[in-house]
């Protein structure tokens, strides 16, 4: 096994090795546990205020208190609803006589059952012995629900989460002396998807244990203290040295520091660092600004979108209020959204109309209700927003139901008005976006609309089940060639900002799937940069917007696959041609090995070879850097554009 302790690296002159790169944290929900001298309490909810940044819809601690029990407190809502019912005193037990060194905290943003207070973290088994906090998703809790109940345990909340501490409970019971970290091992064996959990027991109150499969753990090292957060910015105020976990990891914290070992309980290799960002870069993840934390979190946005939703060859749902014969009844599709949402529809019209077989329409949903669209009982309705919250899609949705349509909802927001007014919701699992300008999100959305047209294709008879789980294996592995892109082209896309932000003006276009994808570019530009960007579909460049072209004018053109459509590859290179014939300089989007296209590209962005419908998820990553870029050469503030709002909820 691996011990971390408090012993220092005369390499690094006193400080633990640093390692070859910044891990970028996906912002979920906020994790702080500490095992120490000093009050919990104190040290959870000042943890938990450095972790807000994040968002949440509700938060918790839990305390294991002077007497050996356990308290847990929990509020919907801000942490200052918590902060009003914890007991007074309870910080460092003065005025109460219970106040506990061990403990752990949780910001939750909602997966499984709505934002309340029975739903918040900490969850406890029965005997409220033990409790947890949980990120991230456990795909087969429904099976150990069911389990559990059937052997006469009630659980208290809609979470998956509980689960967790009802199977800890019952393993360390089965065998005390093995430990707490021996029943957390025992347990996490059989847990599928991504998760970091975190438990304490009343019986064993100075340790902690953590485990941690995808979703991201770290440990901050102290003098007599230790620390496990989801984010160094939970413990930056008391310690600067840190370790990174590794995937399938266990470390059980005391006072006198930490062991790690894998899930089979091996010896574990972890990475010490020490942090040297300050608490602003640190709830950054060491980046600049948060724009470019969330643009780099999009694998795993797009992975934990997918995860769950294949089940026995079927493509599911978050929540289902259709039967197979509604969705059979469907004759047409509506797609409502705004602003980056709506780009996400353009491209579910690609997918649906290719699939399905079914005539989509997508509609600005501020203009859909007003022009009286023809709706009926075989009409769908497919509404996109982030927050579940923005007016006029509500509305829309609220114009569709009084006209009998099916409503479905791609939301990022568990519990949002927009979801409980659907018949069918599917969440986008991207975590709270910080920065106003949609990045991880919109590529989310996107993966879900695919979701949602192979459910429908899958329904209508459209696709065999194997042609289902081929095209969801396609989806999956579209996180790594997302992966390669930041890999490749965030410096070089930054670098090409910079020389390009005096412009005055810059153009995108696109055909086929790359369309949305130049009105995307577009509206990055304009949303951060407060440049004139407007994005066209190449064909309809001599209809009128070839006369915007002048000397030096960069247009960016996202080129079509010369294999997966080999003449719109053409056309667009065509396109190029006539562009820069009138001075223009051209930055192509273009995928590995399209030499033919090198010789018409002043500035190249290459980006990998993917089918047709997910070029969008590859090709947008690259303009959303460029754009990011610009807006800080031009001295703008990259998460707050002026005039904007994160979510519009007024018409």
């Amino acid at each position: 096994m691996t011990r971390v302790g408090h012993r220092r690296s005369p390499a690094t002159g006193g400080c633990p090795e640093r390692p070859e790169r910044v891990v970028t944290l996906t912002p979920v929900c906020g994790i702080v546990g500490y095992v120490g001298w000093r009050g919990a309490q104190e040290v959870l909810v000042n943890g938990l205020r450095r972790l807000e940044y994040r968002g949440y819809d509700s938060a918790g601690v839990a305390v294991v208190d002077g007497r050996g029990e356990l308290e847990v407190h929990r509020a919907a809502g801000p942490l200052d609803n918590l902060v009003a019912v914890l007991p007074e005193g309870g910080a460092t037990g003065e005025g109460t006589g219970r106040g506990g060194t061990t403990g752990m905290g949780h910001t939750r943003w909602a997966t499984h059952g709505p934002p309340t207070d029975r739903n918040a973290h900490p969850h406890r088994d029965a005997a409220s012995k033990v409790a947890v906090v949980h990120n991230g998703i456990i795909e087969n809790f429904v099976a150990l629900r069911a389990e559990l109940e059937a052997a006469g345990v009630e659980l208290a909340s809609d979470t998956d989460s509980e689960v967790a501490a009802h199977l800890v409970a019952r393993a360390f019971a089965a065998d005390p002396d093995a430990g707490l970290t021996a029943a957390v091992r025992a347990v996490v064996a059989r847990l599928e998807g991504a998760f970091t959990l975190v438990f304490t027991h009343a019986d064993s109150p100075d340790e902690i244990v953590a485990a941690r499969r995808s979703s991201p753990l770290v440990v901050g090292v102290g003098e007599g203290e230790m620390f496990v957060a989801s984010d160094v910015a939970a413990f930056i105020d008391h310690t600067r040295e840190a370790v990174e976990l590794g995937q399938d990891q266990i470390v059980t914290l005391t006072r006198g520091g930490a062991v790690v070992t894998d899930f089979l309980g091996e010896p574990a290799r972890t990475r010490p660092f020490h942090v040297d960002w300050d608490i602003a870069a640190a709830e950054k993840g060491g980046h600049d600004f948060f724009m470019l934390k969330e643009i780099e979190e999009q694998p795993a946005a797009l992975a934990d979108t997918l995860r769950g939703h294949l089940v026995d060859g079927r493509i599911v749902l978050d929540e289902q209020r259709l039967s197979d014969q509604e969705l059979r009844d469907i004759d047409k599709v509506f797609v409502v959204a705004c602003g980056t949402a709506y780009h996400a529809g353009l491209l579910a019209k690609y997918a649906i109309e290719h699939w399905c077989r079914i005539p989509v329409e997508v509609e600005v949903a501020s203009e859909f209700r007003y022009r009286d669209p023809v709706l009926d009982r075989s009409t769908l309705v497919v509404a996109i927003s982030q927050s579940g919250e923005t007016a006029d899609t509500l509305e829309a949705v609220r114009h569709a139901r009084d006209q009998k349509a099916r409503v479905l909802a791609i939301c990022n927001t568990n519990g949002a008005q927009i979801p409980r007014e659907s018949d069918a919701v599917l969440y986008t699992h991207a975590g709270p976006e910080v920065g106003v300008a949609a990045t991880k999100t919109f590529t989310a959305q996107v993966i879900a609309c695919y979701l949602v047209g192979l459910a429908l294709a899958q329904t209508f008879g459209t696709k065999y089940a194997d042609e289902v789980a081929r095209e969801y294996a396609e989806l999956e592995a579209s996180t790594d060639a997302v992966a390669r892109v930041l890999e490749a082209v965030v410096e070089p896309a930054r670098a090409l900002a910079r020389e390009l932000a005096a412009s005055k003006a810059v153009l995108f276009l696109g055909r086929h799937v790359g369309f949305p994808v130049a009105l995307e570019g577009a509206l990055k530009l304009k949303e951060l940069a407060y440049m004139h960007a407007e994005g066209f579909a190449a064909g309809e460049l001599k209809h009128g917007p070839i006369a915007l072209i002048e000397q030096d004018l960069p247009v960016v053109v996202v080129m079509p696959s010369p294999k997966g459509r080999a003449i719109l590859h053409q056309k667009l290179l065509s396109n190029i041609r006539e562009i820069q014939a009138r001075g223009a300089r051209t930055i192509v989007v273009a995928e590995e090995g399209d030499e033919t296209v090198r010789p018409f590209a002043e500035h190249l962005i290459e980006v990998p070879a993917v089918s047709t419908l997910l070029q969008p998820l590859v090709a947008s990553v690259p303009l959303q850097v460029f754009a990011a870029e610009v807006a800080r050469a031009r001295g703008y503030d990259v998460d707050k554009p002026r005039n904007l709002a994160k979510s519009v909820t007024v018409e």
